[in-house]
């Protein structure tokens, strides 16, 4: 109970919330009468193009982009720009990135252009972001000259960048490369970490190598993962987890013609989490692109196939009483993406069984979507599902309440699901031009 002169939490909320209202409201005044300005209104634009900027993923750096560039105005909304510009990337085979930029007139139906820019995996940050910029700024003086604006003198980031954008790759016969377009990855991490109660260790290496031209595309990936997890439990006891797991993953693929490729996929591995000791499969797989591949960063429609056998020993003999097996296995994989003005949108069917039992089987559903419904309303969505009948792997001896708790262990299951809804809905001044790097790093008091 509350003595007569305590506050209670509801009490000190309505004290001191129109504090703060009447605080912001003093502070947003000061500023207004500090900087003689009054608050933005109309399009003021002027004279510069107006930039919706489009991109998720890989260095979507948007505040390097507009100390960047400057002479154009970076709106928040697709309504108010002049141009969209889309950005996606997709990896090369060096290991870089290929960015593409499409240039969409917004105000200008019939104005569209694309540029690329190809990075080297051994640029830093800054070269990669100076590079974006140049192939940004090449796109939207066009852009600004066709539909005239008055340009700018120059773009900044050439006298520093000065990358021809498209100028970093060259075809497989122009060059004698030693390498022969091969690339290699070797890389390891030790990690420790815990507390009085708990420790953790975990040791890792990798080795990868990969060969990737317009014909052929070849990859090799091995890794050996050790994982120590220690427990102290309530008894006196400690709980004590050691397992090792490893694997070799190999992918061969064919362009065979413009919408279709073939190849082989295969892998030799040790699970100890699906309980199989040693698995060793060889895949043959086939895919049909509705599309030109060129356009699979913007829009794709593929077909995926692939059938073959699988050899399986367990570590604990399974639920089906085997210790061993080999078992035929088709799958079928329909995929269909978009990255349009409209927003972004995907969607996966993914359906697979065992030949010698067809009722051994898994089917899943996956889809995404981003859609920009008006003016500053965006709705998204993200759901997936799949129905599960397929796990012959299962220990026969079961999973205990320790391996179910930390997730050490599959257990059986019939499905499998989960939903994301949100919507965002922007208003307010339209223009985001101005970079405040002020207070980065002060996260400030955090409430959960």
């Amino acid at each position: 109970m509350n003595r007569p002169g305590d506050r209670t939490p509801a009490r000190a909320a309505a004290t001191v919330l129109p504090a703060t209202i009447v605080l912001i409201v003093l502070l947003a005044g000061a500023s207004f009468a500090l900087s003689g300005q009054e608050p933005p209104s109309g399009n003021g634009n002027g004279g510069r193009p107006s930039v919706f900027f489009d991109c998720r993923g890989w260095r979507c750096n948007a505040n390097y982009f507009r100390t960047e560039l400057p002479w154009v105005n970076w709106v928040r909304l697709r309504e108010d720009a002049d141009v969209h510009l889309i950005v996606t990337s997709q990896a090369t085979g060096a290991g870089g990135r290929e960015y593409q930029l499409d240039f969409i007139g917004a105000e200008f139906d019939d104005y569209e252009e694309q540029l690329r820019y190809r990075t080297l995996p051994t640029d830093t940050e800054r070269e990669v972001l100076d590079g974006i910029a140049y192939t940004l700024g090449v796109g939207l003086l066009h852009f600004a000259s066709v539909a005239g604006f008055e340009p700018p003198a120059e773009i900044s980031p050439a006298s520093r960048g000065g990358v021809d954008p498209g100028a970093r790759v060259v075809a497989e016969g122009e060059v004698d490369d030693p390498w022969n377009f091969w690339v290699f990855r070797l890389g390891g991490r030790a990690e420790l970490d815990g507390e009085e109660t708990r420790r953790t260790t975990r040791v890792t290496g990798s080795f990868s190598a990969s060969r990737v031209t317009p014909t052929w595309k070849m990859n090799f990936r091995s890794n050996v993962n050790f994982n120590r997890r220690e427990i102290d439990l309530a008894d006196d006891t400690a709980f004590v987890d050691q397992r090792t797991d490893w694997g070799f993953r190999h992918l061969v693929a064919y362009s065979l013609a413009q919408h279709w490729s073939v190849g082989v996929q295969g892998e030799v591995s040790r699970t100890t989490r699906f309980n199989q000791d040693f698995r060793a499969e060889f895949t043959p797989a086939v895919e049909y692109s509705f599309f030109p591949y060129e356009e699979a960063t913007r829009r794709a429609l593929t077909a995926f196939y692939k059938i073959g056998p699988a050899h399986r020993r367990y570590i604990e003999r399974t639920v089906y009483d085997r210790d061993r097996e080999t078992r035929w296995e088709q799958s079928l994989e329909i995929e269909l993406s978009q990255r349009q003005p409209w927003g972004d949108a995907s969607v996966r069917i993914l359906a697979s069984h065992f030949l010698h039992d067809t009722g051994l089987y898994n089917m899943s559903l996956r889809g995404d979507v981003d859609y920009r419904v008006t003016r500053g309303l965006n709705f998204s969505a993200e759901g997936n599902i799949s129905w599960v009948n397929d796990q012959i792997y299962l220990s026969g001896e079961g999973v205990t309440d320790a391996e179910a708790l930390l997730n050490l262990q599959q257990r059986g299951q019939n499905f499998n699901y989960g939903i994301e809804i949100g919507f965002s809905f922007q208003f307010g001044s339209i223009y985001n031009n101005v970079v405040n790097n002020r207070f980065g790093g002060g996260s400030g008091f955090r409430f959960f």
